[in-house]
């Protein structure tokens, strides 16, 4: 697990400075600063990815993290509107920045988000970061939490550790919520075990020799009253990392996981949803080859993080097993997707990155998405990262997501007009702006262009 990092933020410049910029650029009109637009928001754009084997950011599953400072919720507030959806409450005057702190446009969703969450530590620390990450996002709902079971011994991947009891607190506070566990399949899951030894585990596996262990992590999660955990199978089997991988055997990977699923199943009272996840691209192997069947996959999700290095957005979707090939692939079979893993990585702070796999998951509508945040892929537990920061808080700020059970169908985002980079909305109310016949925003140049 990565170190988690600080997250301070200071006002560039008073609030003051700001009300009085504003009066300036309105009472001036447009060639002082002020643009209309005929939409109160953009439509998002189009697609996203993630890592290749040998780099991808793994978090060590259940590892415990040296403690860090609480993050401290960051002061600049996002205006972006979001047609069809009432725009988030904001302080009534708008902050200004300078150059460099000027955020980037951000996707404006045309209906309203799909669940999300983010990985914030594996232990009860990600449970109370929960709530501070909302805070940061304006009191956006947090429906999805997300946490790993250590792989280091069976008695791990049994669900015998103290903050499973955390977070099946968190997940039964309230019945909108959503529990997502990563569950290793083997034992030194990062021990860098040769694919010789992975193979005849898992042939052992495949007879039976492990069922017992997912039993009891099955009785586990009942008796802790969380029996409906969406449960992600030995994540990323396509890559390299992992002993539970399954490159070595993908057809007693396969047998594998039916009998986990099985087993599972079987233990009174559970409602498991049983999740695919590998990592978006061939990897070391095509992860259509490791994929056990519709009968004991419920989800079928895909880790996708922005690499490698100089990929495109629009690779990571057209590459070969990439995020159009998940979305067709889980379309063909029936199933709903997801994106557990997701984030920044090899090309650095991405804004476009970030825009791009908003908009994707906007238009595609997985079950939920939950992003790293932590360096280098975060948002919020990371400061390398600010320009893709606004952009994913001025997407999310203030958001109710809506019910999976009453999504409509994945269409296309709307076309429609969009604000300029270069400027950011105004909130004067339906009223004013039906009136005005527009939205009304700031250009953050106002001080040059007035010189």
């Amino acid at each position: 697990m990565a170190p988690q990092h600080r997250r301070v933020r200071s006002r560039a410049l008073a609030m003051g400075v700001a009300a009085v910029a504003a009066s300036a650029a309105l009472a001036a009109g447009p060639a002082a600063g002020v643009v209309h637009a005929d939409d109160t928001g953009a439509a998002l754009p189009g697609p996203t990815g993630r890592p290749t084997p040998a780099a991808g950011p793994e978090p060590a599953p259940g590892a415990q993290p040296a403690a860090s400072a609480v993050p401290t919720p960051a002061v600049d507030v996002p205006t972006v509107a979001l047609p069809g959806i009432p725009a988030p409450a904001v302080p009534d005057v708008p902050e200004v920045r300078p150059p460099s702190l000027t955020p980037p446009s951000a996707p404006a969703p045309a209906r309203g988000v799909p669940p999300f969450g983010a990985f914030l530590a594996s232990d009860a620390r990600g449970v109370q970061r929960m709530e501070q990450l909302s805070r940061w996002l304006g009191g956006a709902e947090l429906r999805v939490g997300h946490t790993y079971l250590p792989g280091n011994h069976w008695k791990d991947i049994e669900g015998d550790i103290g903050f499973l009891d955390a977070w099946a607190d968190w997940r039964n506070a309230d019945d909108k919520r959503m529990l997502v566990l990563n569950v290793p399949l083997q034992e030194r899951n990062e021990a860098g075990v040769s694919d010789e030894e992975v193979r005849g585990l898992l042939r052992r596996a495949a007879a039976g020799e492990f069922d017992h262990h997912f039993r009891a992590l099955a009785e586990r999660l009942v008796a802790l009253k969380i029996p409906d955990t969406v449960l992600v199978l030995g994540w990323e089997m396509n890559g390299v990392t992992y002993t539970h991988r399954c490159g070595p055997d993908p057809e007693s990977w396969k047998k594998y996981w039916n009998r986990i699923v099985t087993t599972m199943r079987a233990v009174p009272g559970q409602r498991f949803r049983f999740e695919f996840t590998p990592n978006r691209g061939r990897d070391a192997v095509p992860w259509t080859q490791c994929y056990p069947g519709d009968d004991t996959v419920d989800i079928i999700g895909m880790d996708s993080y922005d690499q490698p290095t100089g990929m495109s957005f629009d690779e990571q979707v057209s590459e070969p097993y990439g995020l159009q090939a998940h979305v067709d692939f889980a379309k063909a079979h029936g199933k709903p997707i997801s994106y557990p893993e997701w984030g920044l990585f090899r090309n650095g702070d991405n804004p476009e990155y970030m825009r791009r796999m908003l908009a994707w998951m906007q238009q595609h509508r997985p079950l939920y998405h939950t992003v790293t945040d932590y360096c280098p892929h975060g948002v919020w537990q990371c400061d390398d990262n600010p320009d893709a920061s606004r952009v994913f808080r001025s997407a999310l700020y203030g958001r109710t997501p809506e019910d999976p059970q009453q999504t409509p169908a994945p269409t296309e985002p709307p076309a429609g007009p969009t604000l300029p980079d270069h400027c950011s909305p105004l909130d004067l109310g339906r009223w004013v702006e039906h009136w005005l016949g527009g939205k009304l925003c700031l250009r953050f140049d106002w001080w040059s262009r007035s010189r």
